[in-house]
């Protein structure tokens, strides 16, 4: 999925599945409540009225299913029904696997999202190699575009990705049932852009192996968020962090070839009532040290940084769309290396605490 611009929209123009190949995607009730004209022009000439009845009558989501409408160039699928007290209403979490499993080839896209219009979301010209139909409830709206966004990486090291060059767009567009059912607003689009883009920012960085994203390039990345909001770093790295009292973070990461390093991204509004901090571990990897993991527990390691590069996308998304209050960004930066400069497991070191 490497490679592919994720658009938000509240309608694409109508083209038959062999031009633009079609996902249709929503909890079983909801496409049940959509009306042929609503989607036709999506799936016509190739799909007909009855194919499409006949289809929807077929899934029996357990807990998810899809059928064919067309070849691959057009398919419906059913999220479940309901959901365990553990997964929100949207079921966001079997969305993105049926994107990922089901999202049918092509460089002009589209899904359609089919939900019921109940959306709470702080808050163009399609040209698309697929088109997704979405259909679900209003509230139901962020979850879900916030689920096909973890679908889409950005980071891929494979060579097939490396020899692609053709530019790949997949649009969303979503379709609401029940009440409050118009077109979604382009404040709520705007909202659902900043979040995808966050969402696969912090993907791509976890992602990464460690000796493309060490802590001088996790660094760079703030440096670039920073630079795009309009907000200069304050960063304390290396030697320094010893002297100003960071022992902690210190301890960890001065061991590694790249020293260690505290960042923080603030975001000081007018008009702000109240300050939030936002803290991220930002361990890009963990060897465990001199108390080293095994061969079974280090792999996968690279991921240790994923709070940080959380709060990185999170802070880029709410400040794109004018958070109200003081944020600030802390970012705690480390590799957990061995070497001879790595903490013994009798060394002490003095918090910022003071403890």
């Amino acid at each position: 999925m490497a490679g592919v611009e994720l658009r938000f929209s509240s309608g694409c123009d109508d083209a038959e599945p062999p031009a633009r190949p079609v996902f249709i995607v929503g909890q079983l009730p909801n496409l049940q409540r959509l009306h042929w004209p609503e989607i036709s022009g999506k799936l016509l000439p190739q799909v007909t009225e009855e194919v499409w009845k006949t289809a929807l009558g077929n899934l029996n989501p357990n807990p998810t299913d899809n059928c064919p409408l067309h070849l691959t160039y057009a398919t419906v699928a059913a999220l479940p029904s309901r959901v365990s007290r553990h997964n929100s209403p949207s079921a966001a979490m079997f969305l993105t696997r049926l994107v990922r499993s089901c999202l049918p080839g092509g460089a002009n896209r589209c899904i359609v999202v089919s939900t019921d219009p109940r959306i709470t979301c702080a808050g163009k010209n399609c040209r698309c190699w697929f088109k997704w139909k979405m259909v679900c409830e209003y509230s139901d709206v962020f979850a879900s575009g916030c689920a096909i966004a973890r679908a889409f990486p950005l980071f891929s090291r494979r060579s097939s990705a490396s020899r692609r060059t053709d530019k790949r767009v997949v649009t969303v567009e979503f379709l609401l049932v029940g009440q409050n059912n118009g077109p979604i607003d382009a404040t709520a689009l705007e909202c659902l852009e900043s979040a995808a883009d966050g969402i696969r920012l912090s993907a791509r960085i976890v992602d990464t192996p460690c000796n493309e994203m060490n802590t001088d390039i996790f660094l760079e990345e703030i440096k670039l968020v920073g630079n795009a909001l309009g907000i200069v770093p304050t960063i304390i790295r290396g030697e320094e962090l010893k002297e100003k009292g960071f022992g902690g973070i210190y301890g960890v990461g001065k061991a590694a070839i790249n020293p260690p390093a505290l960042a923080v991204l603030s975001y000081l509004p007018d008009g702000a009532t109240q300050t939030i901090a936002w803290v991220g571990k930002g361990i890009v990897y963990d060897t465990g040290g001199l108390s080293i993991k095994g061969k079974t527990t280090m792999p996968g390691m690279k991921r240790d940084c994923g709070g940080a590069a959380a709060i990185l996308g999170a802070f880029k998304a709410a400040v794109k769309q004018g958070f109200k209050d003081n944020l600030h960004a802390v970012f705690c930066l480390a590799e957990n290396a061995v070497g001879p400069l790595a903490t013994r497991p009798d060394d002490i070191h003095r918090m910022y605490s003071g403890k």
